[in-house]
């Protein structure tokens, strides 16, 4: 009987958000099974089990290339708490010496910048880039080119308000009286799939604590309900901001653990939050 081939992985998560992460510096792995390899390892019974599946690339215009596929075999823009699980990879297998990063993403090259201390490495500050908010863009179908906040849609017979926000990949976000209650199961999927969104939406339910503290439930596109988003933090800050709800600097409380987030003066939003690993192993490829 053949042996079957063995693919090498670490399994890693930002504050629960978790990810199988695969080297492919200098092997490629088949184009076109990428998204069945990504229903089958992000699988939580047959598989590894992650909310998305990390591929550690060279890049052209970056030092790396990230490209991330969600458990449904799609390919996501961008992932925030992904990206700085990857930056934590990269520092981990000693392939960058410095502090500072580049991260070529569908979404663009994103600056990150590592806090280590003592040989210890605590967390990732990434330059997000700036929010997109013009419909079209989001992608969104309404018309006008302003931003879309607090705008009132269906959702299964009933009204909900939304501020529609991109951080490189959409957000429709909801502000509720209580995250906890919040009927994410339910409305999640139904806002994800809406005619609204040609190319479906990250769904945050978002409960404003205070003027710099929110509390953040996100429905992911392609994954479900999940611990954490990191774009989803940062869209959830925007909105909060664009609802004059929240100052620029907020502390974002989700399931997994807490990021800061902050929408500076020049439009660019700022993400701090860690990275683990959780454990390497190899897994036979069928």
């Amino acid at each position: 009987m053949a042996q079957l081939a063995t693919l090498p992985f670490t399994k890693m998560h930002g504050i629960g958000n978790d990810f199988v992460v695969i080297n492919c510096l200098h092997d490629a792995l088949s184009e076109e099974r990428l998204p069945g390899w990504s229903i089958a390892l992000n699988d939580r019974r047959f598989g590894i089990g992650g909310d998305g599946l990390i591929l550690v690339l060279p890049s052209r215009s970056a030092d790396f290339r990230m490209r991330m596929f969600n458990p449904d075999g799609t390919e996501a823009e961008m992932c925030g708490n992904g990206i700085r699980c990857f930056a934590r990879w990269v520092y981990d297998a000693g392939l960058t010496n410095g502090r500072q990063l580049t991260v070529e993403t569908l979404a663009g090259v994103k600056n990150l910048r590592l806090d280590v201390r003592n040989g210890a490495f605590v967390s990732v500050r990434v330059d997000m880039g700036e929010p997109v908010l013009k419909p079209k863009l989001i992608p969104m179908r309404v018309d006008g080119d302003g931003p879309v906040v607090g705008q009132t849609i269906n959702v299964d017979g009933k009204k909900v308000e939304i501020t529609a926000v991109s951080m490189g990949n959409p957000h429709a976000v909801l502000f509720v009286a209580d995250a906890g209650a919040a009927a994410v199961s339910r409305l999640g999927p139904l806002i994800e799939s809406h005619r609204l969104f040609p190319s479906r939406t990250n769904v945050q339910f978002v409960q404003v604590l205070g003027r710099n503290e929110i509390k953040v439930r996100t429905w992911e596109r392609g994954a479900g309900e999940t611990l954490a988003c990191g774009t989803g933090a940062c869209a959830a800050v925007v909105a909060s901001v664009l609802n004059r709800l929240t100052a620029r600097h907020v502390t974002v409380h989700l399931p997994g653990g807490d990021l800061s987030v902050e929408w500076l003066g020049d439009s660019r939003v700022v993400m701090t939050g860690p990275a683990a690993v959780a454990f390497h192993g190899e897994i036979a490829l069928a």
